[in-house]
């Protein structure tokens, strides 16, 4: 089985799996305690905080480990917000952010706060100047992820910290995604990471806060990890965790030539091999092992099924995922196909043979999805005076974009089809699907049910 999902969860990497495994010998005990067993503890966790804290690039006494990189960005959005109440109540985030990002900040809004997302260009980036244009004399806090965890796009954070800073605004990065090849750039404020992003064990999270900037933990605050993270620390995993991000420290430039090799491969190879799909993110400032792209007229559920038969493991973006019935948010916001989508991250170490081997089972694979889906049956076709309307009421992606391709060349040119979808998803894909076969989008307008979306045939 080739598991291409390392940007879900890395593969356990070995040194921390034995850091783990020696540790559970000597970091049970509480590290608060005087006694012998209490000493053993306490020198086991300094030594893993000091060694992160060399990753990072800060201060031991500014890091605090955390349950989850989750709760570490939730802590540092809290306590930050709770630490400048005086200053305001606005909140900063970019339209990518990973959803621990954007649910702190929803609940932010509801309790009164104002929240502004900055938008991004069709790769997933944002631009610098817009986090500049979004400061406001009440801002609190702003947020933005060192790259993006579905389309791997690298985001310019030592601009947008450059900006913030100048406006006295601390800029909190979630760097889950990159910290393993590097440490973030920039003048920063508070930084959240999570260990098993790099091949760490599962349940440790990074949260460090730089000294000066003002924070106010909330909920319950006992006496560890500076009040900032309640209760017993995992000691063997957070040994494990400081032990492997030092261990693909050292291996990641080497491996992140060869794992742009490999995911510049798929990048270049994939529109040739699969006929209507779609490469999204920034093609150059991206990580080293994400690659993501987009199919039209195939149902992204039953793509990563097929896929996992034939022995990948991939992710997906798509709205027809079984845990969505919507488009994914960093799609949506960047504008893109979300049909048929499919994300593969190459964890280290992989072998070359593994990535040919799914560029040969690739288009297979797409056009047997393609074939099951069909097409429609005509009757949904109904001529009007001044269009050709496709009823896809109640028919979900991509069926409602296989119905317009497969009708498109009934009219002239200049002529107008209006498909009808009740299915959230087209907003995003007929948009997407006419940048793609050089049709044009003329809009929306409400329907009896649903939505009716107007495409000019132009060539």
């Amino acid at each position: 089985m080739a598991y291409f999902d390392a940007a879900s969860a890395a593969p356990l990497h070995p040194v921390a799996r034995q850091a783990l495994l020696a540790s559970l010998d000597e970091g049970w005990a509480d590290p608060a305690r005087l006694y012998r067993e209490g000493r053993r503890a306490r020198v086991l966790l300094d030594a893993a905080r000091e060694a992160a804290a060399e990753a990072v690039g800060c201060r031991p006494d500014e890091l605090t480990f955390t349950s989850s990189g989750t709760r570490a960005v939730h802590t540092g959005i809290a306590g930050a917000l709770a630490g400048r109440r005086r200053v305001g109540r606005h909140l900063i985030v970019s339209a990518v952010e990973h959803s621990s990002v954007l649910h702190a900040a929803e609940l932010f809004e509801a309790a009164g706060g104002t929240v502004t997302q900055v938008p991004v260009d069709r790769a997933g980036r944002v631009q610098p100047s817009a986090y500049g244009d979004a400061l406001r004399a009440d801002t609190a806090l702003a947020c933005l992820q060192s790259a993006n965890h579905e389309v791997g796009t690298e985001q310019p954070v030592a601009e947008a910290a450059e900006a913030c800073r100048a406006a006295g605004v601390p800029l909190l990065v979630d760097a889950a995604q990159s910290l393993g090849w590097g440490p973030v750039e920039g003048d920063w404020s508070l930084l959240t990471a999570s260990a098993h992003k790099w091949g760490g064990p599962s349940g440790v999270g990074l949260l460090v806060v730089r000294k000066g900037v003002r924070f106010a933990p909330q909920g319950p605050v006992d006496e560890r990890e500076s009040g900032r993270a309640a209760g017993f620390e995992n000691i063997p995993a957070i040994v494990a965790a400081a032990a492997s991000l030092r261990a693909v420290r050292a291996e990641a430039a080497a491996e992140a030539v060869r794992l742009r090799e490999l995911t510049e491969r798929i990048r270049a190879r994939v529109p040739g091999l699969v006929p209507d799909a779609e490469v999204v993110g920034d093609p150059a400032r991206r990580l080293p092992g994400v690659v993501t792209f987009s199919c039209l007229y195939v149902d992204g559920e039953a793509l990563l099924h097929e896929l996992d038969r034939e022995g990948f493991s991939v992710s997906s973006g798509s709205s027809c995922t079984s845990s969505t019935l919507t488009p994914s948010h960093v799609l949506r916001a960047m504008g893109v196909l979300s049909e048929g989508n499919v994300r593969v991250s190459l964890p280290a170490g992989v072998a070359e043979e593994e990535v040919e081997r799914f560029l040969e089972v690739l288009p297979r694979v797409v056009a047997g999805v393609r074939e099951k889906l069909g097409a429609p049956a005509s009757e949904a076709v109904v001529r009007e005076a001044d269009a050709l309307v496709v009823d896809s009421l109640g028919k979900r992606c991509p069926i409602p974009v296989i119905e317009l391709a497969k009708v498109i060349g009934d009219v002239p040119v200049g002529g107008l089809v209006r498909v009808l979808s009740d299915d959230e998803a087209a907003r995003l894909d007929i948009p997407a699907w006419c940048e793609m076969r050089n049709q044009e989008y003329v809009g929306e307008e409400p329907a009896d049910q649903g939505t009716a979306y107007l495409i000019r045939r132009a060539t």
